[in-house]
């Protein structure tokens, strides 16, 4: 048996993760090469990319900047083949590039919904893909959705929570899929409302109706989602697959 704190590590093990080059993207970037992965790090700011990559380095671990636009299917394929070429390996996809409007339903345009479902289901899929295709028994797909998926929050989010609500679908079918066929795992974090660029957008009135509705009473930290990453991702989390873990700070208890 593994001692307990040491199946959280991941030693020797390759990360991809999308959305890297700002907000949560970042956070997980370091987290992961805290906890011993090599880190692969895919976004379409490459110079930002480059500063994530420097963060990685500077926990002790190997990083990898690739750009990619990951709602085209060949960038996907790229940034996978890259991990290869480069680790030889591919042991965690942390799927975090995503997008949120707050578009009212009535004036939400056929682009700006389709772009978002774009982004945060079907490149979700694009990588899924792509990675599975070079993992071996053992790796872990990590899908980000939303605690929106979950609740209404009264904002004028269709294509935002109809994205996060069958990000999670997905998770659940991948993980049907591909768990006891090929080893992988898949599951997916349902964050609550964390500070980030999107969150920056808010004014003040929507910012304290979202604290208010959660339990803690504050938004959360990039910090406090750390525990659940690196749980999903190693070896910690070996007989879970097809589940969504909150990170609300209570929001679903309202």
């Amino acid at each position: 048996m593994i001692p307990v704190l040491d199946s959280f590590r991941l030693d020797g093990r390759v990360a991809i993760v999308t959305g890297a080059s700002s907000g949560l993207g970042v956070q997980f970037a370091q987290a992961l090469a805290q906890a011993g992965a090599d880190v692969v790090l895919g976004a379409r700011r490459e110079d930002r990319l480059v500063e994530t990559r420097t963060l990685v380095e500077a926990e002790g671990r190997r990083g990898l900047a690739v750009r990619a636009d990951v709602t085209n299917p060949e960038d996907c394929t790229a940034l996978a083949s890259a991990a290869m070429d480069e680790f030889d390996r591919v042991d965690v996809l942390v799927n975090n590039a995503g997008v949120g409007t707050a578009v009212p339903a009535l004036k939400e345009t056929p682009e700006q919904f389709r772009s978002v479902v774009d982004l945060n289901l079907n490149a979700s899929y694009w990588m899924a893909q792509a990675c599975a295709r070079v993992m071996q028994p053992g790796s872990s797909i990590i899908n980000i959705s939303s605690v929106l998926a979950l609740t209404s929050m009264g904002l004028p989010q269709a294509a935002y929570t109809a994205s996060k609500a069958a990000v999670i679908g997905l998770t659940r079918d991948l993980a049907q899929q591909w768990t006891g066929r090929k080893g992988i795992r898949v599951n997916a974090i349902a964050p609550g409302h964390f500070g980030s660029e999107m969150s920056d957008q808010f004014n003040e009135r929507t910012h304290a109706a979202i604290v208010a509705r959660a339990a803690a009473g504050r938004l959360g930290e990039p910090g406090e989602l750390n525990g659940a990453l690196i749980f999903l991702a190693s070896p910690a989390s070996s007989y879970i697959t097809g589940i969504v873990v909150p990170v609300d700070g209570g929001t679903l208890l309202t």
